[in-house]
């Protein structure tokens, strides 16, 4: 199987640290690609038409897309237990759903700051996604500890890559202020060997 790839995407990020906590990260190759919202990669395109990553070919089926996806089917192919099949599935689904929220605001920033002219860029714009941002880190902090202190699951694999990114691309902002019961999850979160081993190069 291939995974295209490119380390700074919190969304690919999610789906290689759960290869490494499935022990099967040497089963998958990385395709490292250059694309963004407006270029994007044609070999990729060719894989997935919407030109998004993370996409996984497989030698026994059509190329999958989107992260969520991909980390059901990994997690099937290997026999994982990263969603649980008890009252907690829910919980779970929700989780990775808010990380995945989480992202995709923080992400929309990134482009907004880093690849938009500086006299094109949104103020209003950045300030709207960050208040989504704020609000589910919010949430998180204080309703959703007790699911994210239990034993680990989907939901902790995407918000603990949701809470990185904000520190990789927009640390400034200080997403830890008030929320210090997160804060302290996500340091033990960020110490595990499979976000070690994920971490994005600085810049």
């Amino acid at each position: 199987m291939r995974l295209f790839y490119s380390p700074a995407s919190p969304f690919v990020r999610k789906v290689v640290v759960l290869l490494h906590e499935l022990g099967h990260a040497d089963d998958v190759q990385l395709e490292t690609i250059q694309t963004t919202a407006f270029a994007s990669d044609p070999g990729l395109v060719a894989s997935n038409p919407l030109g998004r990553i993370p996409a996984l070919e497989r030698p026994d089926g059509p190329t999958l897309y989107d992260s969520r996806v991909i980390c059901q089917f990994l997690n099937e192919r290997f026999d994982g237990n990263f969603y649980p099949q008890d009252s907690r599935r829910w919980e779970t689904l929700t989780l990775e759903a808010t990380g995945e929220g989480i992202m995709d605001s923080a992400v929309s920033m990134s482009y907004e700051l880093r690849l938009r002219p500086e006299n094109e860029q949104s103020a209003a714009w950045v300030d709207a996604q960050w208040a989504k941002v704020s609000r589910a880190v919010g949430a998180l902090n204080s309703r959703w500890m007790r699911h994210l202190s239990g034993p680990l699951d989907m939901g902790h694999i995407a918000v603990g890559c949701a809470l990185a990114y904000l520190d990789f691309r927009h640390d400034a902002r200080g997403w830890r202020k008030g929320n210090d019961a997160l804060a302290a999850w996500f340091e033990g979160f960020d110490s595990r060997p499979s976000m070690q081993a994920t971490r994005p190069p600085a810049g």
